[in-house]
């Protein structure tokens, strides 16, 4: 274009009528007026700034013209060129950080559909960072909490609360991790440069309290005479004698059992493994399906609290408490695995299934298809008559 400009004026930029980039001479820091067709007839005018982040070329939008002047574009070329020299990039800087608080709402909403307890798990993330993490970075935007911030969370619980400090820092790193997706930092302030600053867990791992399995007959025995609403005794038993989760037992429905195939189906969704299991029902335990039924009032739950729900996940373990029992709901599991292994010829593979255990052996487990089902109901009819 003849006459083109060395410098930009405001004369130039509104009367230029012939598609191209117009730079602002050798000291507009970049600066551009792009000039386009528009769609519908007429021209576009745009400004551009020519810049290198990282030692990347890169372009950067600064409005369009005339909402924005060419006095308002030098401006913001100004402040982006400032911007690059400090080392910070202001693609960032222009567009609203979040606080640590806001980001972990985002965070949840995203790994909330692929939790099996919604609820219940949305509460303690919220639970666990609201107490621990929001007090020192809360209100800070993702992009300034440090590792620093991040001991000065952990520091006050990494011993005293073990599991409950793993937690806050896997979540911490979490919401970290989603900055990093979104170009927010480069870095995770508590991933590996945390684990060299805070001392190792070497206290010795505590399992859940369980019953010897000798012990287990005397225990149901205490159960059933106990003046306990219905529903909660005839569960607690269910839970012995089939040897699942809490869960598992407390929220169970009708239509997971076959009572003529004396099968229980819990289906993948509810199990921890993700995996369909079938649990095999021995007399015993299509005796206590029976006397639930009473109590069902057609409803959906077989074990329902008074109020009609699924019983909570602390009334097992409540019952227990109140009876003196030394366990914990889930300890039965262990009770059983002991007393297959001491009192049974059963395989190990067979035990494994009763849990529903997944074969850590992937080339084992990729030949391996059958449930075991016929094998599993002869130890579990064992295992009732044991504890009868």
């Amino acid at each position: 274009m003849k006459n083109r400009p060395l410098m930009l004026s405001a004369t130039f930029v509104r009367n230029v009528n012939i598609p191209g980039r117009y730079g602002d001479g050798r000291g507009g820091l970049g600066l551009g007026l792009l000039v386009r067709p528009a769609t519908r007839g007429g021209l576009n005018k745009s400004w551009t700034q020519s810049v290198r982040i990282d030692g990347r070329p890169t372009s950067l939008g600064l409005g369009r013209y005339p909402v924005v002047t060419l006095g308002m574009a030098r401006e913001r070329a100004l402040e982006n060129a400032r911007e690059i020299a400090l080392g910070h990039d202001p693609r960032r800087s222009a567009r609203a950080v979040p606080t640590f608080a806001e980001a972990l709402e985002t965070v949840i909403a995203i790994h909330a559909a692929n939790w099996k307890d919604r609820k219940g798990s949305e509460h303690q993330w919220r639970a666990t960072l609201g107490t621990y993490a929001f007090p020192r970075i809360g209100d800070k935007t993702v992009d300034a909490v440090t590792t620093a911030d991040v001991m000065a969370v952990l520091s006050p619980i990494w011993s005293a609360k073990r599991v409950t400090a793993k937690r806050v820092r896997q979540r911490i790193g979490a919401v970290m991790k989603w900055a990093i997706a979104q170009g927010l930092r480069m870095d995770n302030p508590a991933g590996d440069a945390i684990s060299a600053a805070l001392p190792k867990h070497t206290a010795v791992q505590k399992h859940q309290r369980a019953l010897p399995h000798a012990e287990v007959a005397a225990a149901l025995r205490r159960v059933r005479r106990c003046d306990a609403y219905p529903g909660i005794r005839l569960a607690f038993e269910f839970l012995v004698l089939t040897a699942v989760r809490s869960g598992e037992a407390r929220e169970a429905r009708w239509d997971e059992i076959d009572r003529d195939g004396a099968v229980w189906t819990i289906t993948a969704e509810r199990m921890k493994n993700g995996r369909e299991h079938r649990v095999p029902l021995a007399d015993r335990a299509l005796e206590v399906l029976d006397d639930a039924r009473e109590l069902a009032d057609a409803g959906a739950w077989v074990f329902p609290s008074p109020t009609g729900r699924a019983l909570h996940q602390s009334t097992l373990s409540g019952l227990m408490r109140d009876l003196g029992i030394d366990a914990v709901p889930h300890g039965f599991r262990s009770s059983f695995r002991d007393w297959a292994a001491e009192c049974t010829d059963a395989p190990r593979e067979v035990c494994e299934l009763a849990l529903a255990h997944v074969n850590t052996d992937r080339v084992e487990a990729a030949y391996r298809r059958t449930d075991l089902f016929d094998r599993r109901r002869v130890l579990m009819a064992d295992w009732a008559a044991y504890v009868a």
